[in-house]
């Protein structure tokens, strides 16, 4: 081993930043395991169970605190009744720069994608679902048409935006 004495020493951080926090790929698909979860109204421990693992070793999971090895995630994948692809969905390129092989030599440290992303928020997966529960088409449309325009700012608004509803 005397002959690699000039090369650095190169130290394993398992995937994690050079601060010691999860990675952000690692934090985005953790995200998306529980977004897909709770989407379907799964607990974290029916969801351990049905991959055998206890719902402490879930949360790690969704906390991107450890990371998913490739035969769980296609485990999740059938077990969430998704594609693999769809754990990487929607990743912008300030995470996806940052994987482990990118890492090296990044000096600072992102803003989480989970904080920059609303469809992580608890809010916006009981919002979806709730959404969901009503049972007739014509109220879901009128809800829907209803958030948009609240959502819209005043200057970008719609003129039709004080005209009563038309029925579907």
């Amino acid at each position: 081993m005397a002959e690699h004495q000039d090369q650095p020493v190169r130290l394993s951080t398992r995937g994690r930043t050079p601060s010691g926090k999860p990675n952000p790929v690692d934090v985005h698909v953790g995200a998306r395991i529980r977004l897909r979860r709770t989407l379907l109204g799964m607990s974290q421990e029916s969801l351990g169970e049905a991959i055998g693992l206890t719902f402490q070793q879930v949360q790690k999971y969704e906390r991107g605190a450890n990371r998913v090895g490739a035969s769980r995630l296609w485990d999740l994948s059938r077990v969430l009744d998704v594609p693999v692809s769809y754990f990487f969905d929607d990743m912008d390129d300030g995470v996806s720069n940052l994987s482990p092989r990118h890492i090296r030599g990044a000096i600072e440290e992102p803003q989480e994608a989970r904080d920059a992303d609303p469809l992580t928020r608890r809010e916006t997966l009981e919002l979806v679902r709730a959404y969901y529960r009503i049972p007739s088409p014509q109220v879901r449309r009128r809800v829907f048409e209803l958030t948009k325009t609240l959502g819209t700012p005043d200057d970008q608004a719609p003129e039709t935006a004080t005209a009563s509803p038309s029925e579907d």
